[in-house]
């Protein structure tokens, strides 16, 4: 399959990074259990419409906040450039970045992972096509709208929560886990909070970036390590984002 899924993406019309940096989000999808951000994603992509010589282009950065256009490039490509530019320059406090025209982004957590790894505190959310009503019903309001929270350790693998608002997410539909009459907001009966927490991650994003689906990413020097006495109190138990 992996040698496959290389052969489909630079089929697509990527080149051989832009293709690279795709199959590596897919394959880590998959190591992880994420077949619905895995290479299930591929026969999608080769349904869509998009240009693969976009190129995502940083347009602004001051104050603290770095404005990032996708250009027509795909959201795996922007989030890519953005954490690399991050990773690369440095962050001295605190800086926000801010990725208008961002989709697909994929499984948040791949990429809150690699800047955790770099040694900084992330804090990612991107929005997507209206999937989720409200719990009582009606049309689709919001995206799913995962969030992530990626904190390094000096133990050596970063503690990554990685939370869609939906009971399902699309990616599980396009794999062929669940049905789309399942893409509701999770809990229940106190689904109100997920889809609370839905319309406030929808607004925060378009806010900021626009009203095209986008993503927004907080990324901070951390100052504390605190994950290795979690992992410790927690004794064993499975933690967020562990293999």
């Amino acid at each position: 399959m992996p040698d496959e899924a290389r052969a489909r993406l630079l089929a697509l019309g990527f080149d051989a990074d832009a293709a690279e940096v795709m199959f590596d989000h897919f394959a880590d999808s998959e190591r992880r259990g994420k077949l619905g951000h895995g290479f299930s994603r591929i026969p999608w992509l080769e349904t869509q419409g998009f240009d693969v010589d976009a190129r995502p282009v940083k347009r602004d950065s001051g104050d603290g906040v770095d404005r990032w256009d996708a250009g027509g490039a795909l959201g795996y490509l922007t989030l890519a450039a953005i954490i690399d530019d991050v990773i690369r320059n440095g962050v001295a406090g605190a800086k926000l970045v801010v990725a208008s025209g961002c989709f697909p982004t994929g499984a948040l957590g791949y990429w809150a992972r690699r800047i955790a790894t770099a040694g900084y505190v992330a804090v990612l959310t991107a929005t997507s096509p209206r999937r989720l009503p409200a719990p009582s019903g009606g049309p689709p309001l919001t995206g799913t709208n995962p969030l992530t929270i990626a904190i390094p350790s000096s133990d050596g693998e970063p503690l990554v929560t990685d939370v869609s608002m939906g009971a399902v997410t699309y990616g599980d539909v396009i794999a062929g886990l669940a049905r789309p009459e399942a893409l509701v907001p999770f809990g229940g009966e106190l689904a109100h909070k997920a889809f609370a927490l839905a319309v406030g991650l929808e607004l925060f994003v378009s806010a900021l970036a626009g009203p095209e689906h986008s993503a927004v990413l907080l990324v901070a020097r951390q100052e504390h390590d605190v994950v290795p006495g979690f992992r410790t109190l927690a004794d064993g138990v499975r933690l967020p984002g562990d293999a």
